[in-house]
């Protein structure tokens, strides 16, 4: 039996009932086997047992009172899984889909992304069972006390770092924090994607989507081509998708098709961006309202099918697993040429396996998305000084930070024989930095 497999059949035994995190794990540590082959005192060390396991994993009670006066009692998670080069960086989910599996899925996938920004930062994740939608102002933040209650005693600005996720905005970022500095007696940049007023960074509403797309016309400068005139469908109505449909139009793209958790619309003319604004920042509408200002749209339900809308560039924005083998196989059929991950694994291994197999140049995740914790981060940095960089600025070090996660995996992937495979390459570019903090580390 290989060292991989023997490695997995231990996680699987000792997280059986956790696929999301089980999927992750396998697709690094199989990606991971070239590293193997060439750095054996790794294996001496224990690394690759040591990166699979969260140094620390806490889960607690989040109770909070409704508006109607009951009692509720939510599952709260945080899951520090990596401080080899940094405090634990990563965001905060409240989703009645979040559980442990998810959680640490996500936190281990952050190891490396974070890794790939060249910032020092470890990987962590968290979040909640609760669902803010529906819920009034007051009882979100009701919840986010009783939230940061529990949570205060296990981060700080150079321990752990957490940001805003799924269901975690400007909103609930502002109640936690001010939470933690009513109970801590300090002021300190302790959770990132704060209010410009109070500690924010300029560019990290766009950060995620316009660090997708400077990430993809990397990818499409290895084939000599660009956004130029290309039709491009994005899943997702969120900040990630809004902001990457905005840089798409800037970079002379055209995307035709968004969705939301109920389905997608179509507009030929080119989406309207203006419109998409007012619905999902403003007015906290659904995509099929499109429709009532652009009637020559089409809307369709449910959210598989936007996959079939033709196209040039797709960009799945949405949520884990949202590209399957048959709509990896429909992209390709149409002719499309680039997929990159604005969300976290939206594609399954079968998808990915399609894409690769049929050289369409493909952005995971871990690096394509890395923008919006590479502003995090940049926030981090802007808080420590007492100072603000502007709009342009911050911009312009997401766009070579995005650059440069693209320079790094293309050349560990052609480093370790796989050329063009950016899963491969990106894996192997996040794991190095990190194992050789850990190998200087000893065993701990």
């Amino acid at each position: 039996m290989s060292y991989v497999n023997n490695l997995m059949d231990k996680l699987i035994q000792r997280n059986p009932n956790e696929p999301e995190f089980l999927q992750a794990a396998r697709e690094v540590l199989e990606s991971l086997e070239p590293v193997m082959d060439r750095h054996p005192e790794y294996i001496d060390a224990g690394l690759f047992e040591r990166i699979v396991e969260p140094e620390r994993q806490i889960i607690f009670r989040v109770p909070w009172v409704d508006d109607k006066g009951d009692v509720q009692v939510n599952r709260g998670f945080r899951i520090e899984f990596s401080s080899a080069i940094g405090p634990y960086k990563g965001g905060l989910r409240l989703h009645p889909s979040v559980n442990l599996s998810i959680i640490k899925f996500l936190g281990f996938e952050q190891i490396f992304k974070n890794s790939l920004t060249g910032l020092p930062i470890g990987g962590g994740k968290g979040g909640s069972d609760f669902d803010p939608k529906g819920k009034s102002d007051a009882e979100v933040m009701r919840f986010c006390q009783s939230f940061m209650t529990e949570l205060y005693r296990h981060i700080g600005a150079d321990t752990d770092v957490p940001a805003g996720d799924i269901g975690v905005g400007g909103r609930e970022i502002g109640y936690m924090f001010g939470q933690y500095k009513r109970i801590v007696n300090r002021y300190e940049g302790v959770l990132t994607g704060k209010g410009l007023t109070w500690g924010g960074s300029l560019a990290r509403t766009e950060a995620t989507g316009y660090g997708l797309v400077y990430f993809v016309d990397e990818m499409l400068k290895t084939k000599g081509e660009s956004f130029a005139g290309k039709r491009v469908v994005i899943s997702g109505s969120g900040n990630v998708a809004i902001y990457a449909a905005q840089k798409v139009k800037e970079l002379g793209g055209e995307v035709v098709a968004m969705s939301d958790s109920s389905g997608y619309f179509v507009d030929e003319k080119g989406v309207n961006l203006d419109t998409i604004k007012l619905l999902k920042e403003v007015q906290r509408k659904r995509c099929k309202d499109y429709l009532a200002v652009h009637d020559h749209a089409a809307y369709f339900e449910g959210c598989d099918d936007i996959w079939t809308v033709p196209c040039d560039i797709a960009l799945p924005c949405a949520t884990q697993n949202e590209i399957n083998e048959q709509s990896a196989r429909t992209l390709v059929a149409n002719g499309c040429i680039a997929v990159a991950e604005g969300a976290n694994m939206p594609s399954t291994p079968e998808a990915v396996k399609v894409f690769l197999d049929n050289k369409i140049l493909f952005g995971p995740g871990k690096a394509a998305n890395a923008g919006g914790v590479a502003v995090s981060a940049l926030e981090m940095s802007q808080n420590s000084m007492r100072y603000s960089w502007t709009f342009e600025e911050v911009d312009a070090k997401l766009k070579d930070i995005m650059i440069n996660i693209h320079k790094k995996a293309y050349e560990a992937a052609n480093d370790y024989g796989f050329s063009g495979n950016l899963v491969v390459g990106a894996n192997i570019a996040g794991f190095l930095k990190v194992a050789d903090a850990m190998y200087s580390h000893g065993i701990v």
